[in-house]
């Protein structure tokens, strides 16, 4: 299960109905951040998702309305007497930008703070991986994907007869050594097994224009958080951002099961932006509020509100 909450949905700069960007992802305890806009502190407080949890974080690039929350975030944490490090990862100048933060005031954090400066790579970790690949915004800027480890079939009781044993004490073995010699046969974890379970992908592509590494990066993933900033390319301009019809066009050609919209123009009430897209997109999505919670699943998805 991977819970995510989407603390801020909008982009540029916050107004009454939405914060700007930030989004939480819980899985087994953990708690990471993709960006982290101004007002992010206060989002998790509405949410309940202790700062203290946070073990990672996940910027974009560094336009404010994705790291100006950072601050407030980190001096919290001190407040609170934090002891764990805590580890921030960006693109291009990320080290330079947050030494720099960290000198301004009169502010030290009580933790230590390790800075990853990243370009297209692949970060491993115990049960999961980030991988980070560039986007076009003008600027350094990258989109991130979560991808949980594929997990083993089920064991099939079927398979274990044909083979004349039954359950016992030797399936918990097996599963910790992949293979083991029961009764004289050597046995592996396949072949007592069901087909491997795909483990969750979830891609967030920042701020970017429409590139192909979105689609190469995002394919088959459960769910694609892109933005789309506006309704159409005369709101665009020249700006490096995603109308809704090219966010929706790569959801389909990705193959994606879920789309959700993201990073909307502070231009647009929810109701106006919402009614845009039901006459621009054929595929499935949603179009998250701020505080929106949504749970991924094996067997689905259950979106919910925090509000």
């Amino acid at each position: 299960m991977l819970e995510i909450t989407f603390l801020g949905t909008g982009g540029i700069m916050p107004n009454k109905e939405r914060n700007v960007p930030a989004i939480a992802l819980r899985y087994k305890g953990e708690v990471i951040l993709w960006d982290v806009g101004e007002g992010t502190l206060k989002q998790l407080s509405i949410a309940r998702i202790s700062p203290m949890k946070i073990e990672k974080i996940f910027i974009t690039h560094f336009h404010g309305d994705h790291y100006l929350g950072l601050m407030s975030l980190l001096q919290t944490m001190t407040l609170w007497d934090r002891e764990k490090p805590l580890h921030i990862y960006g693109p291009k100048y990320t080290f330079e930008f947050i030494q720099n933060y960290l000198k301004s005031g009169f502010f030290r954090p009580s933790f230590d703070v390790h800075v990853h400066e990243l370009g297209e790579a692949r970060l491993k970790f115990n049960d999961y991986e980030i991988w980070s690949f560039k986007v076009e915004h003008g600027i350094p800027a990258l989109g991130y994907v979560f991808k949980e480890k594929d997990k083993r079939g089920n064991f099939d009781l079927k398979k274990i007869e044909e083979l004349g044993l039954g359950p016992g004490p030797w399936m918990k073995e097996l599963e910790r050594r992949g293979k083991i010699e029961v009764n004289g046969k050597l046995i592996h974890l396949e072949d007592v097994t069901g087909k491997p379970r795909r483990g969750i992908k979830v891609v967030y592509t920042g701020d970017t224009a429409p590139c192909e590494r979105i689609r190469l990066f995002s394919e088959k993933a459960d769910l694609l958080i892109h933005e789309a900033t506006y309704l159409s390319d005369e709101d665009r301009d020249d700006s490096y951002h995603t109308t809704v019809s090219e966010a929706c066009e790569m959801a389909k050609k990705a193959k994606v099961k879920l789309l959700a919209l993201f990073h909307r123009a502070f231009r647009y009430t929810y109701d106006e932006y919402v009614q845009g897209v039901r006459e621009l997109c054929n595929h499935n999505f949603i179009v998250p509020n701020d505080l929106d919670r949504l749970r991924i699943s094996g067997e689905g998805y259950e979106l919910s509100s925090l509000r």
